[in-house]
């Protein structure tokens, strides 16, 4: 599946990527029991979703074993520019900095991520 064909994942689907992404290659069960975590989510659910994705090919299920194994076919980092380009689109209307001013506005910034931010700048004006 190309970039710009990729389907923007659903809110659900987006959990269940975030958990495969930090796990690995998981079950339904596995993936149904961090969603349960957090909110209570009926297995049936968690299954229909991952078949869903699967024929979104959002991921891909290994079916060798009697227990099916789901694995991520898009990368995190991609996932999220193309979801965080749509929202700043959408909200900021293309701009970067009114949503860093706003996110700084309303959130307390520790030190060390202030630092971060001071070396990301740094970075991208060095790189001009």
């Amino acid at each position: 599946m190309t970039k710009n064909t990729t389907p923007k994942p659903t809110d659900a689907e987006l959990k269940v990527l975030q958990i495969l992404w930090e796990h690995g290659p998981s079950s339904v069960r596995f993936v149904n029991d961090k969603l349960n975590e957090v909110k209570e989510v009926g297995y049936t659910t968690t299954l229909k979703i991952m078949q869903i994705m699967a024929d979104k090919e959002l991921v891909k299920r290994n079916t060798e074993s009697r227990t099916h194994i789901y694995e991520s076919l898009i990368e995190e980092d991609a996932t999220q520019k193309q979801l965080l380009k749509k929202f700043v689109d959408a909200t900021f209307r293309g701009s970067a900095m009114k949503l860093v001013m706003q996110a700084l506005g309303s959130h307390e910034a520790s030190e060390d991520e202030l630092q971060k931010i001071k070396e990301l700048i740094k970075k991208i004006e060095s790189e001009k």
